[in-house]
This record gives C-alpha cells, sequence and structure tokens, in this order.
C-alpha cells in the first residue's frame, strides 16, 4: 500500500499544477472578453459551452469521471463569465442600472393610495410614513393601488408586503412584476389585534367573531380558547365597520386599536394574536426608478431554464460578488405548469460595482429579469 504522506504530496503537486493552469485559463478568458466588448458580442454562449463539455466527457475514462468532467468545467466556465461581466462593465458596458439617487423621498403634498378603507393597516403605515403633510385616498384593491401609481393619480402607494407570522402577501408579489412600478422604501408596522364590541358590550356577551382569515390565524389560540364562532370578512377595518353598524352585543371583531377608534368600538382586549412580535412589512411604491442614497437593498425577480442547477447558477452570482442574501421566495408562473418565478433580496447600493457585476449575470442568464427597487 502506498504511504499517506507520498500521495498527499503528489495530490499538492497536482493541485499547484492544477492553480497555475486555472490562471492560465482565465487570463485568456480576458482575451475573449475584450474581442467581445470590441465586436459586440454577449458573454454567454451555452451552446458553445454544451459542445465543449460534450467533448472534454468524451476524454473521461469512464462515467464517474464524466459527470465530474462536467460539473468542474460548468464551474469554470460560471467563473469565466462572471470575470467576463466584471471586466465588461469596467469598461462601461452595462455598469449603470438606471435608478435616480436622491438624498430623500419627496414627502411633502404628494398624493399617497393605499388598499383597504380608514382604519385598515395599511392606513397606519401610509400615515406614520408620510405624516401629516401628504394627501391621501384608498381603493379596494392591489391592483388598483398599483394602477393609481402607474397612471399618476398618485405618487406612491403602500401595500403589505410580508407578514412576519404569516408569511408573505403573494398577491402583491405578483403585481410588482406585472407593473413597471418600484420598491422606493419599506416600512414596518407592528400588528396589535385587538377583540372590539360595541359600545357596553364585555367579552362575555360575544358569541360569533368577524375579521380576516389572517387575523383569525393569529389569535386563533385565542378564539379557541372562547369557542367562538368565525365569520370572514374581507380585511380587519371592514371588520370594524361591519360591527359599528350592528345592534347585536354578540357580535364582535379583530381589527387594530386604530380602526376601533374610527368606528366607535369598544375595545374588549388588546393584543389577542398569539405573537408579540407580529409584524407587517409594507413597500412604498413608486413610478419613478429611484433610490434613496442611503438605501441599502436590493429585490428582483427573475425565471429561469427548467434544467437541474438553474438555481445555483442564477445565486451563484449574488455569492461571488460578496453580496449578502437576505430573502429569496417562489411564486408558480400561472403559463407555465409547476414552473416557478423567484424573488430574491440581497444587500447592496444600485451603482455598487458588485451589485452591477451580479445583475448583469443574472439578467445576461434568466428569463425575464427584473429590478424591483433599491431601498
Amino acid at each position: 500500500m502506498r504511504d499517506l504522506v507520498e500521495s498527499r504530496k503528489e495530490i499538492d503537486e497536482i493541485d499547484e499544477q492544477i492553480v497555475k493552469l486555472f490562471q492560465r485559463r482565465m487570463d485568456v478568458c480576458k482575451d475573449v472578453a475584450t474581442y467581445k466588448l470590441q465586436n459586440g458580442k454577449p458573454v454567454l454562449d451555452r451552446q458553445r459551452e454544451l459542445d465543449k463539455i460534450a467533448t472534454l466527457k468524451t476524454k473521461a475514462a469512464d462515467n464517474f469521471y464524466a459527470h465530474g468532467v462536467e460539473e468542474l468545467y460548468e464551474q469554470i466556465m460560471a467563473m469565466s463569465r462572471k470575470m467576463q461581466y466584471k471586466l465588461l462593465n469596467e469598461e462601461g458596458v452595462n455598469n449603470d442600472i438606471g435608478f435616480n439617487i436622491v438624498e430623500a423621498l419627496p414627502k411633502k403634498d404628494v398624493t399617497v393610495v393605499y388598499q383597504g378603507i380608514p382604519g385598515a393597516y395599511s392606513q397606519q403605515a401610509a400615515h406614520e410614513y408620510f405624516g401629516e403633510d401628504a394627501n391621501f385616498c384608498n381603493v379596494t384593491t392591489f391592483r388598483e393601488a398599483m394602477k393609481y401609481v402607474r397612471d399618476g393619480k398618485a405618487d406612491y402607494a403602500v401595500l403589505p408586503f410580508e407578514n412576519s407570522s404569516a408569511g408573505i402577501v403573494t398577491d402583491v408579489y405578483d403585481l410588482s412584476v406585472e407593473f413597471h412600478n418600484y420598491i422606493v422604501d419599506t416600512f414596518d408596522v407592528k400588528i396589535e389585534h385587538c377583540l372590539c364590541g360595541l359600545p357596553g358590550s364585555k367579552i362575555e356577551d360575544i358569541r360569533d367573531v368577524y375579521s380576516h382569515p389572517q387575523a383569525f390565524m393569529q389569535s386563533n389560540e385565542y378564539i379557541e380558547k372562547h369557542g367562538w364562532g368565525k365569520v370572514n370578512l374581507a380585511n380587519t377595518a371592514i371588520s370594524a365597520r361591519y360591527i359599528s353598524e350592528q345592534t347585536d352585543k354578540s357580535r364582535g371583531c379583530i381589527a387594530s386599536e386604530n380602526a376601533a377608534k374610527i368606528y366607535g368600538l369598544e375595545i374588549l382586549h388588546k393584543g389577542i394574536n398569539f405573537n408579540s412580535t407580529n409584524t407587517t412589512k409594507f413597500i412604498i411604491i413608486s413610478k419613478e426608478r429611484m433610490a434613496r442614497r442611503d438605501a441599502n437593498l436590493i429585490c428582483i425577480s427573475f425565471e429561469m431554464p427548467h434544467k437541474s442547477g438553474s438555481l445555483y447558477q442564477m445565486l451563484s452570482h449574488i455569492i461571488y460578488n460578496d453580496l449578502n442574501m437576505t430573502s429569496i421566495q417562489s411564486r408558480p408562473i400561472p403559463e407555465r405548469k409547476w414552473e416557478y418565478r423567484f424573488y430574491v433580496e440581497f444587500e447592496g447600493k444600485s451603482n455598487q460595482p458588485g451589485v452591477v457585476n451580479a445583475l448583469s449575470g443574472i439578467n445576461a442568464e434568466a428569463i425575464n429579469m427584473k429590478i424591483l427597487g433599491n431601498y
């Protein structure tokens, strides 16, 4: 049997040769990037890569080595592309993703639209974020809010994006791709559900509770403890308004303290949601492609070829450029069975070289990449 020390020594010698050959290969790739720059050719030539890998696999001794060669050269070629994107960006190709950098978002005398009726958490988020100098209006659906911004009827829309307990608001995610609006900021609102009833009512009077299904889910332990019936309505504010129009004290609702004040209800119990840290992230939407100077998050969506390793290849651009991914979500693509659109958030600024490099790579290799915002 061969001595372990001798084997490791030989591996070290081989690895040293591999490193030198790798660097030599990458230096040649710089010449390739220069040629592509001068002749307007794209970095990615997938068919060329596939043909090359197929040829190299035939040189392997058996199927095991052939599979290893395929994986190895997929990585080498991916690193080559990343270097070429970097060099092209340094030469001014695709190094501006088109965001107007501003010191702060204009808030005075702007029109802000939110979904729901007065008393909704969206109204609370809009008022707390924009303050008293803005003009507010409300619509029935998320789609209407997006249209208001797109059509110039409102400067901003405030929409719920994700809840710390219930997860993402799927409709808003889908609409963010459909409309050419941009996320320009986010704002967190702590969710504190209250059991509300008619003036003079008591907890002992309640038999049925009205609210949004998500509010029921977040307050389920409290409701089940009392054995109340649950009636679903469109949102918590509508539930508060509905109860205010009743005369039956056995009907209560789950809504915010603000909604209870607006509709003249009595708060029977505050904070009935089981998670005291329950928070909803709202996004601020504008049709202007702008970002604050202190913005530090990028959100993108993309589709990709439906084959093994595609998601890894997309995310590798983020890893390679030393960017920290903070969130990834997926949504089904309605017109394509069992295929998905991915939403990725990572740290960075729109004019940061590493961000530009990563976005250049993803844009070239994905299907329908869209930058949703820098905030």
